[in-house]
């Protein structure tokens, strides 16, 4: 409890804020094709609303879908009219226990764009309207099935590429992010509610709220915040990959090492400097991360070449863009003096650097480590050894990663979310220095209500239409 010895008066409890639904007026019910268009073995068309059934009833003659129970499959004829349009499989999933909290219809019916097409407008006919993007996922939020975080956690499962960024939206999708934020804003909505107790008594010397207990949460809350406003830069990686411009002197063995990274031959390899003029993009999947390999042209003090000069413009465009900056050198002919100036020279552009000494099999790489030395900061391979090409997969992933982590953790991944946490963060630091000031009530209130607002923004419990629609606008139309 946050109640001081200067007083046993109960508060008065504070539910935490209910999710907005004076935007939920849609009446109409809905219908889209919830898998991929094109030809397949088999389309599943959903509708979702209030007439779903009614709606599905007059194109399933076979039997009265209002009398089955929930959760249901019936096999039938598709009509319009006396015209048979496919048969298939109609599956029942009535309110609340669907996915929109409404009833939901799911028919499956043969993969011909033609057949979909038709179904779908015999539905039209019959009183449904083509959903909008994401409109199904709205409704599921609006009728608290999901909260906002896990809503966009649904999009980014779908647009998952890779493990690590299905099982992070997954761990957000089951609720792992949202029960944070919601265990964090029920205590401050607690304290909150203290506080302002606190100001219908100002004439008393009563104090509700235990000022020492409300720094230890303040603490806990801004650790928390700092954590995962942290995992962004994690989070970032795993939701949108990494851009990696591979970059070097003409001859360097760039595309041979992309080659064999991509273990296919992707870009020309001559002994003739010069040969890559333009930049080759390429995605590899290492350890559940993508990246995305660029390999550009060589890099060179003087050319007459016009072609060979744009190149190089390209590739200076690369290198800004990149997250990672993969400067191949050869170890037999780079000078390291040369090399030290290279070094300098990324740095001072604050560009993630690894250093990638090739063609160690020439020599050795003995006279590599003596020439260079014994820095981790150059990671010595031949570009056609597969030891060596794995030692570089696991330089890159610890160059981004920093090690592993454990995607059942709460990693933020969304900018959206990473904004609202920083606003939070700074209302925290403001509520503590109005304590540390011994601020009155009434202000410190403002900068609590401040950090639950900013806490409500991230799971949807305070939001703006304008906010929603854009949001679920770029979900795909059938969720």
């Amino acid at each position: 409890m946050f109640l001081s010895k200067k007083t046993t008066r109960s508060p008065f409890p504070l539910s935490p804020l209910p999710y907005l639904r004076s935007m939920h007026t849609w009446d109409d019910t809905i219908i889209a094709l919830a898998t991929p268009p094109g030809i397949g073995a088999i389309g599943v068309i959903r509708i979702s609303g209030k007439n779903a059934i009614s709606i599905a009833n007059k194109i399933f003659p076979s039997k009265n879908l209002a009398d089955q129970l929930s959760h249901t499959l019936h096999v039938g004829n598709i009509k319009s009219g006396d015209n048979i349009l496919d048969e298939a499989v109609v599956s029942i999933f009535k309110a609340p226990k669907s996915y929109t909290g409404e009833d939901v219809i799911e028919i499956s019916c043969h993969g011909s764009p033609f057949v979909q097409q038709q179904v779908i407008e015999a539905c039209t006919a019959g009183g449904a309207r083509l959903a909008k993007p994401g409109e199904f996922t709205q409704r599921a939020f609006l009728n608290g099935k999901l909260d906002l975080a896990q809503a966009e956690a649904v999009a980014d499962l779908i647009a998952s590429e890779t493990q690590a960024s299905r099982d992070t939206a997954l761990h957000a999708m089951r609720g792992g992010f949202s029960n944070v934020l919601k265990e964090l804003r029920e205590q401050m909505i607690r304290f909150s509610a203290l506080i302002e107790l606190e100001l219908d008594f100002s004439q008393e010397d009563v104090e509700f709220a235990d000022r020492s207990q409300f720094y230890k949460l303040l603490n806990n809350v801004k650790e928390v915040t700092a954590r995962l406003l942290e995992s962004f830069k994690y989070g970032n990686v795993i939701r949108n990959g990494v851009r990696v411009a591979i970059v070097g002197k003409p001859n360097a063995g760039k595309s041979t090492l992309l080659n064999n990274l991509l273990n296919e031959n992707r870009a020309i390899v001559s002994d003739i400097a010069g040969t890559t003029r333009d930049t080759i993009e390429e995605v590899i999947n290492i350890d559940g991360i993508l990246f995305r390999l660029i390999d550009t042209a060589g890099l060179r003090d003087e050319t007459g070449d016009i072609i060979e000069k744009a190149g190089m413009e390209k590739t200076f465009e690369k290198i800004r863009e990149a997250d990672v900056v993969m400067y191949v050198f050869d170890v037999n002919e780079m000078p390291a003096e040369e090399l030290g100036t290279v070094m300098d020279g990324y740095a001072s552009a604050g560009s993630k650097l690894l250093l990638v000494g090739n063609k160690i099999d020439i020599n050795g790489e003995e006279y590599a480590k003596n020439k260079f030395g014994l820095s981790n900061a150059i990671l010595l391979i031949s570009a056609r050894d597969e030891p060596h090409l794995d030692e570089l997969k696991k330089r890159l992933v610890s160059l981004v990663l920093h090690g592993k982590i454990n995607t059942e953790d709460t990693v933020v991944t969304n900018a959206r979310h990473y904004e609202a946490l920083k606003a939070v963060n700074a209302s925290i630091d403001d509520i503590l220095k109005g304590l540390d000031a011994q601020l009155p009530g009434d202000l410190l209130a403002l900068d609590i209500r401040r950090a639950l607002h900013f806490l409500g923004e991230i799971t949807g419990q305070i939001t703006t239409e304008d906010q929603l629609d854009y949001i679920f606008s770029k979900f795909c139309i059938g969720k």
